[in-house]
């Protein structure tokens, strides 16, 4: 990217969440050469994140982020990471431009994940700054369509990957999840609060107990974002834990949604599917078919 680029795009502001994400964001603005600013949630990024924060603000640090995000210079936003915590306004009688904020955040904090999200988006929106997201800056952190490692699915895996698809679609539009496990030509799995990783855990447990039964690695997991997600935010995303769990659940691999979902540590987590013999692969709704035929 050249100087004069650079100097044209707006400073960005990363408010960070937890996982490793916050910091591989980082490394890619940073080799790109831009601008940014890293707010690390407080009580939610890890030690490495807080390490390299230009501030640690907590939930009802409302005015203190916006004083810091004009003091910076910042006129651009991206959340990143993940938030496993409720929120915890005690802080807030000491921060006026909470305070004047309440009915707003209140607002806020109504309606399901995506309402949720679309809200804090027109939040920072309503305050004059633009919200962008990973595809905006960093699109090489996504998900690229095809084959992401070695292993190719077989026949069987696609159509699991398709059943599992058609089961997040379904989750999607009822605002639950985002993840889906097929195995053997039937859904066995959904997603929902309690997000992947357990659901995974409870796949192997079904396996474990015989509810679910195969021979051999079988079955996918698919991960999409819900129809009509703004992407900006909450992007579905898998990394080498993910990988991981899957194996202990027997699965034959994992399905993200190209350009709409997050590879976690990309190289470490390609290599650990590859050493596993599981399947990684990036899939484009429109494309579905044409794929799965190839």
């Amino acid at each position: 990217m050249s100087a004069v680029v650079q100097r044209l795009q707006p400073r960005l502001a990363l408010i960070a969440g937890n996982g490793s994400l916050p910091g591989q964001l980082a490394g890619a603005l940073e080799s790109a050469g831009r601008d940014f600013r890293i707010i690390a949630i407080r009580g939610e990024a890890d030690p490495v994140t807080c390490a390299r924060a230009d501030v640690q603000l907590g939930w009802g640090e409302i005015g203190r982020l916006y004083g810091f995000l004009d003091k910076t210079g910042c006129r651009e936003v991206l959340l990143i990471g993940g938030v496993s915590k409720r929120p915890d306004f005690t802080s807030i009688f000491g921060d006026f431009g909470t305070l004047k904020r309440l009915p707003a955040i209140f607002r806020a904090l109504t309606g399901g994940d995506d309402s949720l999200l679309t809200k804090v988006i027109r939040l920072f929106e309503d305050e004059g700054y633009r919200v962008v997201g990973i595809k905006d800056v960093a699109p090489q952190l996504l998900a690229a369509c095809g084959v992401l490692g070695g292993v190719q699915p077989k026949p069987d895996d696609w159509r699991d990957i398709e059943l599992a698809l058609g089961a997040t679609e379904r989750l999607g539009e009822l605002d639950i999840g985002q993840a889906a496990v097929a195995v053997g030509g039937r859904v066995v799995a959904l997603e929902g609060a309690e997000g992947t990783d357990a659901m995974l855990e409870r796949c192997a447990d079904l396996r474990r107990i015989g509810r679910v039964r195969a021979k051999g690695r079988a079955g996918a997991l698919v991960k999409t974002a819900k129809p009509n997600q703004d992407l900006r935010v909450d992007l579905p995303a898998v990394g080498p834990r993910t990988i991981e769990l899957a194996v202990a659940a027997g699965l034959a691999g994992i399905a993200v949604e190209a350009e709409g979902a997050l590879i976690a540590e990309r190289e470490e987590t390609i290599r650990k599917a590859d050493e596993s013999r599981i399947f990684l692969i990036g899939i484009d709704h429109s494309e579905f078919k044409g794929l799965r035929s190839a």
